[in-house]
C-alpha cells in the first residue's frame, strides 16, 4: 500500500505504529492489547512488529493477534541486527501518514493516538514525542526506576517527562512520531547500537523541522526488572551520549556532564573526609540527606511509601552508572581519540 495523501481531518489520517522486538513475547501481549483499546479509529491503524531475530514465542503471539484484532498487524522478521535496523525495516514497509514508534516493553494510554493526531491538527508538527510513566501493576522496582528516569531532579527533564527542560528535547522511540514527509526527507535510523533515536531526532532538528512535545501523549514503560539490567542500561546510555557528541557536539550539553561531575565530586569528598578522619556515618550523611530528600519527593509524588528504600538504591545506580560510562567513553574518545564504543552489546534487549 503506497503512502496516502495527508489530510488534516482527524478521521482521514492513517497511522503506522512501528515496534522493534527481540524475545519479548509476553510484553508484546500488553502492547497489542493497549493498541486494541485505542479510542482512535482502529481501521486507520497498522501495527508493524519488526522482529529482530527472536527465538521465543513472538511469532506465535503476533499471529494469534492477527487473527482477532480490528487493526492491521504486519509481522516482519530479520536476523539480529539491532533495534535501529528493525525500525528501518518497519519504515520501509509502512504506509501511514503519521508514523509512530513505541517499544515492545511499553503500553499506550487509550488516547495515545487520538492525542497525537489532535496535536498534529492543531500544531502541524513534523515530529513529536511524549512522556512515559508507570502503571499500578508494575513492580515496586519498576516504579522506582520510572521515577528516577523521569524526575526533573534526576534528569533535568531531558527525557521528555516535563515541559520544564534544561536541555533540548529529543523525541525517543519509546514514544515518538514523525510525518511521512520527514521520513522521506531524512531517511531512516543510523547504525549506532545505542542512542540511535537521539541521533535520528538530531537530524530532524537539523533539517529545520518543527518538533513538538505532547505532554498528554502518554505511554507506560515496563522498565528493567533487575538492578543488574538497569545498571548495564545506564552505563550504555553514558557511553552512547559520548558517541553522540562525537557525531555532533550539539548533542552534548552541560546537563549530560552532571552525573560524571557528581561522581568526581563524590570521590573528592570521600578522599577529603578520609584525610581528616571523619567517621563512616559522617561521610554517608553528606550523601544521604540530598538522596533521601529526592526519594521523599518520589514517595509523595507517587503516593507510595514502598518506593523509598528502592529509590535510595536506584537513584545512585542511575547517576553512578551513567557517570562512569560517560567518563570512560569521554576519555577514550575525546582524550585518546579511540573509535566508537559499543557498551553491553549482547544485553541490549535484556
Amino acid at each position: 500500500m503506497g503512502p496516502r495523501i495527508l489530510e488534516k481531518m482527524k478521521d482521514n489520517i492513517f497511522i503506522s505504529i512501528i515496534t522493534p522486538t527481540y524475545n519479548r513475547a509476553d510484553e508484546l501481549i500488553h502492547l497489542l492489547r493497549s493498541i486494541s483499546e485505542q479510542t482512535y479509529h482502529l481501521g486507520k491503524i497498522e501495527c508493524i512488529i519488526s522482529d529482530d531475530g527472536s527465538d521465543d514465542d513472538t511469532e506465535t503471539i503476533v499471529k494469534e493477534w492477527q487473527g482477532k484484532s480490528f487493526f492491521d498487524i504486519i509481522y516482519l522478521t530479520q536476523e539480529n541486527k539491532g533495534p535501529g535496523a528493525a525500525r528501518n525495516h518497519g519504515l520501509e514497509k509502512s504506509s501511514g501518514d503519521l508514523i509512530l514508534f513505541i517499544d515492545s516493553d511499553c503500553e499506550a494510554h487509550p488516547k495515545w493516538i487520538e492525542t497525537i493526531v489532535n496535536s498534529y491538527k492543531d500544531n502541524d508538527f513534523d515530529a513529536c514525542g511524549g512522556p512515559d510513566g508507570s502503571k499500578g501493576d508494575f513492580t515496586v522496582l519498576q516504579k522506582a526506576i520510572d521515577f528516577s528516569m523521569t524526575s526533573f531532579f534526576t534528569t533535568g527533564g531531558m527525557r521528555g517527562h516535563s515541559e520544564k527542560m534544561i536541555a533540548k528535547f529529543y523525541p525517543r522511540t519509546h514514544n515518538m512520531g514523525i510525518t511521512r514527509s520527514i521520513y522521506e526527507a531524512i531517511g531512516g535510523f543510523g547504525d549506532l547500537r545505542h542512542g540511535q533515536d537521539i541521533e535520528y531526532s538530531n537530524r530532524i532538528h537539523r533539517s529545520g523541522a518543527k518538533v513538538c512535545f505532547i505532554k498528554d501523549a502518554l505511554v507506560y514503560h515496563r522498565r528493567r526488572t533487575s538492578l543488574k539490567q538497569f545498571t548495564k542500561q545506564v552505563i550504555n546510555w553514558g557511553i552512547a551520549r559520548v558517541n553522540l557528541g562525537k557525531i555532533d557536539l550539539n548533542m552534548l550539553e552541560l546537563v549530560h556532564f552532571l552525573p560524571s561531575i557528581v561522581c568526581l565530586f563524590s570521590m573528592i569528598i570521600i578522599s577529603f573526609t578520609l584525610y581528616i578522619e571523619w567517621t563512616l556515618q559522617e561521610i554517608l550523611s553528606i550523601f544521604f540527606i540530598p538522596l533521601a530528600t529526592i526519594s521523599l519527593f518520589g514517595v509523595v509524588g507517587r503516593r507510595d511509601p514502598k518506593l523509598f528504600p528502592f529509590l535510595l538504591v536506584v537513584i545512585p545506580v542511575q547517576i553512578i552508572g551513567y557517570g562512569v560510562g560517560f567518563l570512560y567513553a569521554f576519555f577514550r574518545r575525546f582524550i585518546f581519540g579511540k573509535s566508537e564504543i559499543v557498551g553491553f552489546k549482547k544485553s541490549y534487549y535484556k
